[in-house]
């Protein structure tokens, strides 16, 4: 059975784990049969709504997809004229990612309005509780879930929250697929040269945007008490400041840790993902509150086990002492479950059960099971 589908949302020319989740997955549903096409925003957030340097990708734009900027996330008159595409196109599903409730008044007005008996909706949703909650939040987000005729999310602790929101329409659990697009695992010496760095330390690395949330200041406690131990301890932040910068530096410099901390926190291109993953020995996600995290599936791909705190959806992909190890939200005990891991070096014991789970977070499965639920909705 060959759909006609329209993935509403972020993709290119925006960079971020979003639009790279949407473009993978319009590849994986094209590579199954179906016509997809992809409309992003021409105004995703306004200049004082968003945290970093810029919201626009580096990479070259792919010549395999077919995106159409249309979308502006705050003009009701551009909403109006997306759904009216969409309805011209006679598509059968519209897909469109749920992460904030500030877009819930022009995805949940686009889908109301593009929704028909014979052109259903489904939303994945990576939070239907933000971990930056604001006033209003629960309105938005009941006005973008009345407008969806079903639902995938990708971690337990994100369908039991959506009881609160969903009484009729079907949620399916799948699992978040491995990123796998940002090519191959580079040998360790040849990634940690790439990237100027020595190959005797110990590399620990912390990813992606840096927010309050994920607990960086948590980490360079750990490391900080990690190094009385193991003074070969180096960690690598690589990822843009989504949050006062300042406080880390001042943290960094009061630690006294200002030369085992390397700092990369400018934007990271796809292509140079790779490096980082590859030089790293270990990967730590010492996040305070977490519903589901692209980069334990990137860690997985890129084979590196993970150290991460006992928070929302992470355990369903960190198995203790398998192909990483769980803590509390403690720094004391990150701090220890890194020095286990460098004292211990279960390297290959790891990569093993990672391999395991990179076999069943494939996108097939995904996108198999994204048209599973569509057929039980139709």
């Amino acid at each position: 059975m060959s759909l006609k589908i329209c993935i509403v949302g972020t993709a290119y020319p925006y960079k971020g784990g979003i639009a790279m989740f949407n473009e993978r997955l319009a590849r994986e549903l094209i590579s199954q049969g179906h016509e997809v096409d992809i409309i992003t925003f021409t105004l995703q957030y306004p200049k004082f709504f968003f945290p970093g340097e810029s919201q626009f990708s580096d990479d070259p734009k792919p010549t395999d997809l077919t995106i159409t900027r249309k979308v502006n996330s705050v003009n009701p008159l551009s909403w109006l004229a997306t759904a009216r595409m969409i309805k011209k196109g006679k598509y059968d599903l519209i897909i469109s990612k749920y992460w904030i409730p500030a877009m819930g008044p022009a995805l949940g007005t686009i889908m109301r309005m593009a929704r028909s008996t014979s052109t259903k909706g489904i939303s994945i949703i990576d939070n239907i509780i933000p971990h930056e909650k604001r006033i209003g939040d629960s309105t938005l987000s009941n006005y973008f879930v009345q407008s969806v005729d079903g639902f995938v999310v990708m971690s337990k602790k994100v369908e039991d929250q959506m009881d609160t929101f969903v009484k009729k329409q079907p949620v399916s659990y799948i699992p978040h697929p491995i990123y796998d697009t940002y090519g191959s695992i580079v040998p360790r010496e040849e990634a940690l040269a790439h990237l100027g760095l020595e190959t005797h330390f110990d590399y620990v690395l912390f990813f992606g945007y840096i927010r309050d949330y994920k607990g960086l200041d948590i980490l360079l406690d750990a490391i900080a008490e990690g190094l009385k131990t193991n003074p070969n301890l180096r960690l690598i932040v690589a990822g843009e400041y989504y949050s006062d910068s300042e406080k880390y530096l001042t943290q960094i410099e009061q630690l006294g840790i200002g030369e085992q901390v390397i700092l990369h926190t400018s934007f990271i291109s796809n292509e140079e993902v790779k490096y980082f993953f590859s030089a790293a020995d270990l990967v730590a996600q010492s996040y305070k509150s977490a519903t589901q995290s692209g980069i334990s599936q990137m860690a997985i791909y890129f084979e590196k086990p993970i150290v991460s705190t006992n928070v929302g959806g992470l355990p369903e992909t960190v198995l203790h002492d398998k192909t990483g190890y769980l803590t509390n939200v403690d720094a004391s005990e990150v701090a220890q479950a890194i020095l286990k891991y460098f004292k211990e070096r279960p390297t290959d014991r790891f990569r093993l059960e990672i391999q395991k789970l990179k076999e069943l977070y494939s996108w097939n499965h995904f996108g198999s099971k994204l048209v599973e639920l569509y057929k039980k909705i139709n």
